[in-house]
């Protein structure tokens, strides 16, 4: 965990912001007015049944039994059954609409975050956030809160009709609510500490789960199936140690309230049988005042279960309006440019992703239309970060990039990435079909006809190992497309950036992890596709890049060198070192 998130789960969250997060959510008021009014009801049917009790008790005798009463009594049952279950049903669809809602939110929110965050917070982490904290929020909001408000309602009506039958024995009763709000007040402080623990060790324990699983060629290939089972185990064992934590408020919790419940049961039971041993009292008001005491305590037994998943559900609220306020990437915001046949300038730009050394300082080169330009240089040079800096995934602290004299973050960042292609070294795919991954994001996907997507395939040379597949473009290419090989992912890749069309091609020398027959036919591919267009290229290998028309040699975040491959030989010590180690 990072140390603000440290700090953030050792401060106890107040109820404001859970009650604003809640009521930010359109709730269905409908359900919400018809299911709190058959709640109403339901209480008021209930409520009766012990008057009608007495009425029973009191009167008792075979000859006198009253069929009209009893029949009184069935039909409150049943009215109380039905108008209850209603009432839930309602109750739990609005719980279940909220949380369908913040799901909705965060999901929205998360696709349209910064690249920056993404850096900086695990995928599983993430996912548990959407899932597992708001599944908090819902366990809560469904299971508990309907229970909740049934119970005010109940214990509401059934005080003030006790307080009218005997308003001495309705005190004694009530003198365990504050023995009991002293029991809850502590153990809701820990459960809230607890709850905050468990939500970021689930949090870490699903990312390294996900992160495993989504390597295990890697965790196989390296033996590492015993590293990767006691790191498991260790997360597993940290979850149970604080899941028994849990349990052992839940344990105090439980007996704790059947102390006290007990004691009312029997202090009222001992204090009424003697007001009915000394004639105050019926045996049919006794008979009621304990029925009715029944309808408070079991609203009281869900409360303590309430309250500690409400302590649960402020932990997760933490994390959650933490996503729901970062800052969004405005994809729409600016103005849309048309970028063919416009050069590219990057003005001594200067970026470093954290406080500290910069990963690029003063970097500056010019793009003409049409050009062919490469980076080269170490590893960890800067060039990834260039192409994040040119594609606007981060912005540059000083300095500034432009096209045809407008500066790109003038531009919108939809309108700029729509006409960009970008072709990595290891082709990213979806789960799903050829056809999906060809048509990826496009908002015409579903109109495109077949015809053009064999034409961008044909022009990928992709199209005939295609066609001899099952399904052709409706074949099933498995999650990250690991049911084709590398060659084969590239050129649905290149397939997938002819579809663009774009204006300013990218590529991070995609043929450098393929085989020397699957790096030919890619080449060709791709020589194909950078015509005519004004194109990026990240060199791991010079032999790709000595026909460039610009080589930028960067080393460690600086532009130490620029021209073309001969001029760069004869002028740049380093450069020279790697073209003779690698071209002779």
């Amino acid at each position: 965990m990072r140390k603000g998130e440290k700090d953030m789960a050792q401060q106890p969250m107040g109820m404001k912001p859970f009650l604003s997060l809640i009521t930010s959510l359109k709730i269905p008021k409908a359900a919400l007015v018809f299911g709190l009014s058959a709640s109403l009801v339901t209480t008021l049917v209930a409520l009766v049944v012990p008057l009608l009790t007495r009425s029973l008790v009191d009167g008792f005798s075979v000859e006198s039994l009253s069929w009209v009463l009893i029949a009184g009594i069935a039909v409150a049952f049943i009215l109380q059954a039905v108008i209850n279950g209603i009432s839930i049903y309602l109750l739990s669809m609005v719980g279940q609409r909220i949380v369908a809602e913040l799901r909705e939110k965060m999901w929205k929110r998360l696709i349209r975050l910064r690249v920056s965050y993404f850096d900086q917070h695990p995928s599983g982490e993430t996912v548990s956030r959407v899932v597992n904290d708001t599944g908090i929020v819902r366990n809560l909001i469904t299971d508990h809160f309907p229970n909740f408000v049934t119970g005010i309602i109940s214990i509401i009506g059934a005080v003030i009709i006790l307080l009218l039958l005997d308003w001495k024995m309705t005190l004694i009763m009530l003198l365990a609510v504050p023995v009991t709000i002293a029991i809850m007040i502590p153990l809701g402080r820990q459960m809230a500490k607890i709850s905050r623990n468990l939500q970021d060790e689930t949090a870490n324990f699903t990312g390294n789960v996900q992160q495993t699983l989504s390597e295990i060629r890697l965790m196989k290939a390296s033996t590492a199936e015993d590293a990767e089972e006691a790191r498991g185990i260790g997360g597993i064992n940290r979850l149970f140690g604080i899941g028994m934590k849990e349990a052992r408020i839940y344990a105090l919790i439980a007996p704790l309230m059947y102390v006290v419940v007990m004691a009312v049961i029997v202090a009222i039971i001992g204090y009424g049988g003697i007001r009915v041993a000394e004639g105050t009292m019926s045996t049919g008001s006794l008979v009621a005042f304990l029925l009715y005491l029944f309808q408070i305590i079991m609203p009281i037994t869900t409360f303590a279960m309430f309250f500690t998943e409400l302590q649960k559900a402020k932990g997760a609220t933490e994390r959650i309006i933490g996503i729901l306020e970062l800052p969004l990437e405005e994809v729409e915001q600016g103005i849309h440019v048309d970028i063919a046949g416009k050069a590219l300038h990057v003005d001594g730009v200067t970026f470093s992703y954290e406080k500290g050394e910069p990963v690029l300082a003063d970097v500056s080169f010019t793009a003409q239309p049409g050009e062919m330009i490469a980076f080269a240089g170490p590893s960890g040079g800067g060039k990834t970060t260039v192409f994040g800096l040119i594609e606007r995934y981060y912005e540059a602290q000083s300095g500034r990039i432009t096209i045809g004299g407008q500066p790109i973050n003038e531009i919108s960042i939809k309108s700029w990435r729509d006409q960009i292609g970008y072709v990595p070294q290891e082709s990213a795919m979806m789960g799903g079909t050829i056809r999906a991954n060809l048509t990826y994001g496009l908002t015409d996907a579903e109109t495109i006809p077949d015809e053009r997507l064999w034409d961008v395939a044909q022009m990928a040379y992709a199209e005939a190992f295609i066609r001899e597949l099952p399904d052709g473009l409706d074949t099933e290419v498995g999650e990250r497309g690991v049911k084709l090989s590398g060659g084969q992912r590239q050129r649905i890749a290149i397939a997938r950036a002819f579809l663009r069309d774009p204006k300013l091609l990218m590529m991070d020398e995609a043929t450098a992890s393929l085989d020397s027959q699957s790096e030919g036919i890619v080449q060709q591919a791709l020589s194909r596709l950078m015509r005519g267009r004004t194109t990026f290229v990240i060199a791991h290998r010079l032999s790709t890049i000595v026909d460039a028309d610009q080589i930028i040699f960067i080393e460690k975040g600086r532009v130490t060198g620029r021209g073309t491959h001969e001029e760069l030989v004869g002028t740049h010590a380093l450069y020279r070192e790697f073209a003779e180690q690698q071209l002779t």
